[in-house]
């Protein structure tokens, strides 16, 4: 688990690969090791240590019962999220951010909503009734609402926490993240402001080694948090992801 967090395991990922010294955000000064050929290193004794302090809140977090929402919207860890969040049974957001998502829960629930009737339609043979023309436009509305809010379909309230894979591309979530007061936990390279995020893991958050090792370390927390879980809590969450 967390505790068993290998230095050499996270330089053997490219953990510790920064961006270009030009690039840098000077807030990153802390987690950086040193500079070479002209990219910062970030210490990766500083990632341990963060990785560590982010799973023991992550934890406490699922174990009372709430969700962590992953977002990840880049090519490279789309696939990874998607799988790692499915691994313990958490939302994510893979595809565009739908703005509001956080602040405007209420528009994007009727969405899944809709979705869900769609889904009642053809189970009660009501599709079958519509003419040809509008049988394709439910269809694609149905394609377009699976593709951006499937993956949070069962998410029915604000989540406990959000995990974010590059908080630059990612602006937006954070932004409403913080506006609710949601805790922030996300991979922060050297290019990017620290400052907006509650648990700052910094990391390489390009490679798709470096995205896999800190999720696995992350997911693994989850499920120690998840088994943590009174009765209580296990029936609570149930209740809101019907």
């Amino acid at each position: 688990m967390a505790n068993n967090i290998e230095v050499k395991d996270l330089l053997e990922a490219g953990v510790h690969f920064g961006h270009l010294t030009r690039k840098w955000n000077p807030n990153m000064a802390p987690y950086i090791y040193m500079e070479r050929n002209g990219i910062h290193v970030i210490n990766l004794y500083k990632t341990a240590a963060k990785i560590e302090e982010a799973n023991e809140a992550l934890k406490k977090i699922v174990a009372s019962g709430r969700r962590v929402l992953f977002v990840a919207t880049k090519k490279q860890a789309k696939d990874i999220v998607a799988e790692k969040a499915t691994s313990v049974k958490m939302p994510y957001i893979t595809e565009r951010w739908p703005g509001g998502m956080l602040t405007n829960f209420v528009t994007i629930r009727k969405a899944v909503k809709k979705m869900a009737s769609i889904d009642k339609m053809k189970k009660d043979g009501t599709f079958e009734t519509l003419s040809k023309r509008e049988k394709l436009q439910v269809e694609r509305l149905r394609e377009k609402l699976e593709k951006n809010l499937g993956s949070i379909a069962d998410m029915t309230r604000l989540p406990g926490a959000l995990f974010v894979v590059d908080t630059m591309r990612e602006h937006i979530a954070v932004k409403e993240a913080r506006k609710l007061n949601i805790p922030i936990f996300a991979m922060v390279d050297t290019n990017s402001d620290p400052r907006d995020v509650d648990y700052v893991i910094p990391a390489n958050d390009d490679a798709s080694k470096s995205i896999e090792k800190i999720l696995t370390y992350v997911t693994e927390a989850i499920n120690e948090g998840l088994s943590q879980r009174t009765p209580d809590q296990k029936e609570k969450d149930a209740e809101t992801a019907e």
